[in-house]
C-alpha cells in the first residue's frame, strides 16, 4: 500500500492526515496538542512561539497517526508540509533557533514596514510586489536587525515555520518562491528575490535560504529525524505551502474566479487570478500560488481577518451556560439562531488579534456597539459575534471586487466556523456566493500536495480522486435584505471606529 503524510503547522495546533494514494482515503488523522498551543504576547501587539514546539507537536501527531492506522513506515512515499504563514524563525551556522518565532499575527513591525513604503515608494512597491511591505518577514527581520543586534549577528538564515520543520526533517535549509513572496520579497517583475527590499532594510541576501519549487523533491527524511517520527530514513519531502494557498489546493481552488474561504483562528478569502493585480492599499495582498508557472501563471489575492474563529473561542471559554459549565460551540450555535438577523441592533467587530491588513494595519481592538441591558442577552453576543466574523470578510470581498477580480463559488473545508449552520447561512447570504463544503483540511492538502510533488500523481487533477463534496449552502433569499441592512449598520460603526481611532 502506497502512502502520503502530510503535516499542517498551524499556530494553534498540529495536524496530521494520512491518504491512500490510489483512493484519496483518509485513514487516519490527528492533532496535537489537544489544547490550543500557546502564543506568547510579551508586549501588546507582538505574537510569538518556539519552533521547538511545533516539532514536538509533529512528533506526538505522527505518533497518533501511526497508532490509529496500524502504520508501516515503509509505505509512506512522500510528506508534504503546510505552515502559518508570514511568520519568521532565524536560526545561526549550527541550525540551532535564535529566539522565539515571530509569528503571522505580530504587529511590531507594522511602522517599519510603513515608513519603507514611504521611502521606496508606494508605486515602486505596488509595481514589482504587487503590495506594500507592510508587517509581513521581511519587516519583522528588520524589528530583529534594529532592536536585536546580538541576535541578528549570529543569524545564518531565515525561514518561514514551514522552512524550519522542513529543515528537522531533512538538515537542510531551503524555501520556496511562493513563500519568499508571502514575506513579501518577491519582485514580480524580475521574477527573483526582491533585492531593492533587502537592500532597503540592509538585509544581507545571503539570510535567504536556497529557494526551490513548490513541487519538487526538497529533501529526504534523515536517520534522526526517522527516528524521532517513527519513520523510515529516506522518505521524500515533496510539497511545502503556506496554509492558505495549501487550503485553496486542498479544495481544488486552482484557477481564475475560484474562491477558498477559511474561518479558523483567522478569517481568510484566497481568491485566485491569472492577472498580476494588487489593491492600492494593500488591505488584500497577492502572493504566487502553488500551481504559479511562468507560461499559466496563477496569483493568490488574499484577505485576512485576524480576529476571527479566535472571538468565537473567546466567547466559548468566557461565557457559561446556567449550569456554571463552559457552552459548547453547538449550543452557542443554538442560541444565536434564536436571535433575528441583525442581532436586535448589537454589532461586533472582531478586530482583536492585532493589527489588521485590511484596516491599513491598524489594530482598533474588538468593540461592542449597541449594546442594550434591556435586550440583549449572550444570545445576541454569539450571533452578533459570527455576523462580525462574516461582515468583516466581506468588507475584504469588496475590496477584491472593486480591483476586478471575478468570484463565482466559494469553496470551504467542513470545518471551524463553517461547522455552524447560521456562519454559512450569513456568509452566503451576505456575500451572494453560495459556499460549498468539502471533506478537506490543510494537512490532507498537504499530503496530495506530496502526491504531486512526488510524480506519484501525474498531474493535480489525479491528487483529488478522495476530495468529496459535502453540501451547498445557496444565499437565502428571503433574507437577503436583512443581512444587506445589518452589513450596512456594521460599516457605519466600523467607519466610526476608524474615525475614533484616527483623531
Amino acid at each position: 500500500m502506497a502512502l502520503l503524510l502530510g503535516y499542517d503547522i498551524g499556530s494553534s495546533s498540529i495536524k496530521a492526515t494520512l491518504l491512500e494514494v490510489e483512493t484519496g482515503e483518509m485513514l487516519a488523522a490527528a492533532t496535537s496538542p489537544q489544547k490550543e498551543l500557546e502564543i506568547i504576547a510579551k508586549k501588546p501587539g507582538w505574537a510569538e512561539q518556539h519552533p521547538q514546539i511545533w516539532w514536538e507537536n509533529v512528533k506526538d501527531a505522527t505518533k497518533q497517526i501511526k497508532f490509529k492506522a496500524k502504520l508501516k513506515a515503509a509505505d509512506v512515499k512522500a510528506i508534504g508540509v503546510s505552515y502559518q504563514m508570514h511568520g519568521l524563525v532565524l536560526v545561526d551556522k549550527n541550525k540551532e533557533v535564535l529566539r522565539p518565532a515571530i509569528i503571522w499575527c505580530d504587529s511590531r513591525a507594522v511602522e517599519i514596514g510603513r515608513q519603507a513604503a514611504v521611502d521606496i515608494g508606494e508605486k515602486k512597491c505596488l509595481k514589482k510586489l504587487l503590495n506594500l511591505p507592510g508587517n509581513f518577514t521581511a519587516s519583522k527581520l528588520k524589528w530583529v536587525m534594529e532592536n536585536e543586534p546580538d541576535i541578528y549577528s549570529k543569524a545564518y538564515k531565515m525561514m518561514l515555520p514551514g522552512d524550519y520543520i522542513v529543515m528537522k526533517m531533512t538538515d537542510k535549509i531551503t524555501t520556496t518562491p511562493s513563500g519568499i513572496s508571502e514575506g513579501i520579497m518577491w519582485d514580480f517583475e524580475e521574477d527573483k528575490p526582491a533585492g531593492f527590499v533587502l537592500d532597503y532594510y540592509g538585509i544581507s541576501t545571503d539570510l535567504i535560504a536556497q529557494i526551490v519549487p513548490t513541487f519538487s523533491v526538497q529533501g529526504e527524511l534523515t536517520t534522526e529525524a526517522a527516528d524521532e517520527l517513527g519513520l523510515e530514513p529516506g522518505i521524500k519531502i515533496t510539497y511545502r505551502a503556506g496554509d492558505q494557498p495549501n487550503n485553496a489546493l486542498s479544495l481544488g481552488v486552482l484557477n481564475p474566479g475560484q474562491l477558498a474561504v477559511t474561518a479558523g483562528t483567522s478569517g481568510v478569502v484566497n481568491g485566485i487570478t491569472g492577472q498580476k493585480n494588487y489593491d492600492q492599499y494593500s488591505r488584500v495582498n497577492t502572493f504566487i500560488h502553488v500551481n504559479h508557472i511562468t507560461q499559466s501563471p496563477r496569483y493568490s489575492v488574499l484577505l485576512c481577518v485576524n480576529g476571527a474563529g479566535i472571538l468565537n473561542s473567546w466567547l466559548k471559554h468566557n461565557f457559561v451556560g446556567a449550569d456554571g459549565n463552559t457552552l459548547t460551540y453547538d449550543q452557542m450555535n443554538t442560541l444565536a439562531s434564536k436571535v433575528p438577523v441583525g442581532s436586535e441592533g448589537l454589532v461586533v467587530l472582531p478586530y482583536g488579534n492585532g493589527a489588521e491588513r485590511i484596516l491599513n494595519n491598524r489594530n482598533i481592538g474588538a468593540s461592542v456597539y449597541g449594546w442594550n441591558f434591556n435586550i440583549h442577552k449572550k444570545s445576541h453576543i454569539f450571533r452578533a459575534a459570527q455576523e462580525g466574523i462574516v461582515f468583516a470578510l466581506n468588507y475584504g470581498l469588496d475590496i477584491m471586487h472593486k480591483m476586478g477580480i471575478k468570484l463565482t463559488a466559494a469553496r470551504a473545508g467542513n470545518a471551524n466556523m463553517f461547522l455552524s449552520p447560521l456562519f454559512c447561512e450569513a456568509f452566503a447570504t451576505t456575500t451572494g456566493i453560495p459556499v460549498e463544503l468539502y471533506n478537506a483540511d490543510g494537512s490532507q492538502g498537504a499530503a496530495m500536495g506530496a502526491g504531486f510533488g512526488a510524480g506519484i500523481y501525474k498531474n493535480l487533477e489525479d491528487a483529488f480522486v478522495g476530495l468529496k463534496q459535502v453540501k451547498t449552502i445557496e444565499p437565502d433569499i428571503k433574507l437577503t435584505q436583512a443581512y444587506r441592512k445589518a452589513y450596512q449598520r456594521w460599516v457605519n460603526v466600523l467607519k466610526c471606529q476608524t474615525v475614533i481611532e484616527n483623531q
